[in-house]
C-alpha cells in the first residue's frame, strides 16, 4: 500500500472507535467501510515489467481515452477511475531531465480538455535514445498530485515515481516515429502494458 494512504485509513478507523464508544453502530459501519475502501484505493501491487529495447509502458492503470498523433509526437491519455490503482510508474528507463508543474483547474478527468486546463505535473525522462513526457493530471475528485521523483533521478522502466489521489488522468507523449500498441478503449496496467515501441 502507498504510504500516502495511511492517514486516509487511520482517520475513519479512529472515528469508528469514537462511534463505537457511543454505540452509534451505523457510524461504525460507515467508517469501517470507508477505511476498507481507502486501503483498496491506495493499494500498490507488484507488476511484471516487460524487458526489451525500445518499449514504453503505461504510467498508470486505467482506460485509454485519447490518442493524438502530430508531427511533434503522439500523446496517449489514460483515465483512472476511483477503482483503479493510482500509483504512477516510469514509462521508460532514464533520467528525469525536467519537471514542470502547472496549477490549473479541476475539471472532470474524463474530459480531453483536462490535459490542457487541469492541474498537472509533467516529467521529461531522457532514456532509450529519446525523451518521453509523462504528465500526471488531477481530476475533479483529485486533491493532490504526488511526485516523489526529482530532477536528476534515474528511474527504471516501471519504477514507481508518484501517484494522484482519487480520479485522475495520465498522458504519455512519445516520438511521432514510435509504433503505438494500444487503441482507444483499451484497458492498461501501469508498468506492465506496452503503450508504444520506439523506432530505431
Amino acid at each position: 500500500m502507498a504510504r500516502e494512504g495511511i492517514p486516509f485509513i487511520l482517520v475513519p478507523l479512529f472515528l469508528a472507535i469514537g462511534f463505537g464508544i457511543f454505540g452509534i453502530w451505523v457510524g461504525v459501519g460507515v467508517m469501517v467501510a470507508l477505511a476498507l475502501f481507502m486501503a483498496y484505493f491506495f493499494r500498490d501491487p507488484e507488476r511484471n515489467v516487460p524487458t526489451g529495447e525500445g518499449l514504453v509502458v503505461s504510467s498508470a492503470d486505467g482506460r485509454v481515452t485519447r490518442i493524438d498523433e502530430t508531427d511533434a509526437g503522439t500523446t496517449v491519455s489514460v483515465f483512472l477511475s476511483p477503482l483503479d490503482v493510482h500509483i504512477n510508474r516510469s514509462p521508460i528507463g532514464g533520467t528525469v531531465a525536467k519537471i514542470d508543474y502547472i496549477q490549473g483547474k479541476k475539471m472532470p478527468a474524463t474530459s480531453d480538455a483536462a490535459s490542457f486546463e487541469n492541474e498537472r505535473n509533467t516529467l521529461t525522462i531522457d532514456g532509450e535514445g529519446t525523451a518521453i513526457q509523462c504528465t500526471q493530471i488531477a481530476g475533479i475528485l483529485a486533491r493532490r498530485i504526488v511526485c516523489r521523483a526529482k530532477v536528476g533521478d534515474n528511474l527504471a522502466r516501471g519504477e514507481r515515481f508518484g501517484l494522484i489521489k482519487f480520479s485522475s488522468r495520465t498522458d504519455l507523449r512519445v516520438p511521432a516515429s514510435a509504433e503505438i500498441c494500444v487503441k482507444v478503449g483499451d484497458r492498461v496496467r501501469g508498468g506492465e502494458t506496452i503503450i508504444a515501441k520506439l523506432g530505431k
